[in-house]
């Protein structure tokens, strides 16, 4: 199998990892590599599984790349240590398209399409191949974790470990937990959070947890004010970093995050919640039915020169 090298804030390859050696995440896009890198970079062993062996191959190069700069960054002339981080998380990292090669193993994290069912085929697969040990949790930003994880058995060690994009920079980690979750599962979960240098909070398993239920009406919004002309995107973003202290405006976060993950986390919302704020937005399905993404695409409510 081909390997991956990871990224990420903590460099240290030694943590206390309270079980927690082998990880595999399923799902080799942006959201599913930078939890790949950040638990390489702790210093355990890592197999990322997605059926698409090109998205794999796309996801080397990119972090290849971008773990080289940042060995630069850290190391600035030492070669010789610029070469051994980049190797020692090279040699963590393995990858494949076959789910079996990433059965064995003490936690699975899913990052995969948000589309419930499946995710519920995936964890219910996982359910029986993985051995009794193996913790799964999902990386859902929306869906519940009750209804992901309807059809396992073992409820008692299944939960939600929802982290923010880019996983490498973000510092934030909200650990959700189901209905039937073991304190053992819920405290390896947090600890393991932890080693992978982030701070950990704790939610129940409602519709947003904490970020997503609370950033939803602030970015619907955004998008209604812009929609109606009451000012510019780039007045309305940076309204919101000089006047309340963000570090991004809500329109580029949309940007960023996905104009099509917007929509569809407002969709979500709104049938869980029934909270108007979460309504469709006419400029929002427009521009997501024109294939104006973000800057995954290019252009979004900016303009972004593809690399």
């Amino acid at each position: 199998m081909n390997k991956l090298i990871g990224l990420t804030r903590n460099f240290s390859s030694s943590s206390s990892l309270n079980g927690i050696k082998t990880v595999t995440v399923v799902g080799g896009g942006l959201m599913g590599s930078g939890i790949a890198q950040v638990a390489a970079q702790a210093g355990q062993n890592v197999t990322i599984i997605d059926v698409q062996p090109e998205l794999l191959e796309k996801a080397q190069k990119s972090i290849q790349a971008n773990l080289t700069r940042v060995g630069k960054k850290i190391y600035k002339t030492e070669a010789d240590k610029i070469e051994s981080f980049v190797k020692e998380s090279f040699d963590r990292i393995k990858v494949s398209t076959k789910l079996e090669d990433g059965a064995d193993v003490d936690l699975v994290v899913e990052a995969i399409v948000e589309k419930l069912d499946v995710k519920q085929e995936l964890f219910n697969k996982l359910d029986q191949i993985c051995p009794a040990h193996t913790i799964l949790a999902s990386n859902t930003s929306s869906i519940s974790i009750n209804e992901i994880g309807a059809g396992i058995k073992r409820k008692d060690r299944f939960g939600g470990l929802h982290f923010f994009n880019p996983v490498p920079v973000m510092r934030l980690l909200e650990v959700v937990k189901g209905d039937h979750i073991s304190e053992e599962t819920y405290q390896a979960m947090m600890e393991w959070g932890k080693s992978v240098g982030k701070t950990c909070i704790t939610c129940k398993d409602t519709p947003g947890f904490v970020v997503n239920r609370l950033l939803g009406p602030y970015s619907a919004e955004a998008i209604r004010m812009f929609e109606r002309g009451d000012a510019s995107a780039v007045d309305i973003d940076i309204a919101m970093k000089l006047g309340a202290g963000y570090p991004m405006g809500p329109l580029e976060l949309s940007d960023l995050t996905g104009l099509d993950n917007k929509k569809f986390i407002l969709n979500i919302m709104l049938e869980k919640t029934g909270n108007p704020v979460f309504k469709p937005i006419t400029l929002l399905d427009k521009m997501v039915g024109e294939g104006k993404l973000g800057r995954k695409t290019g252009e979004g409510f900016y303009k972004y020169e593809k690399k």
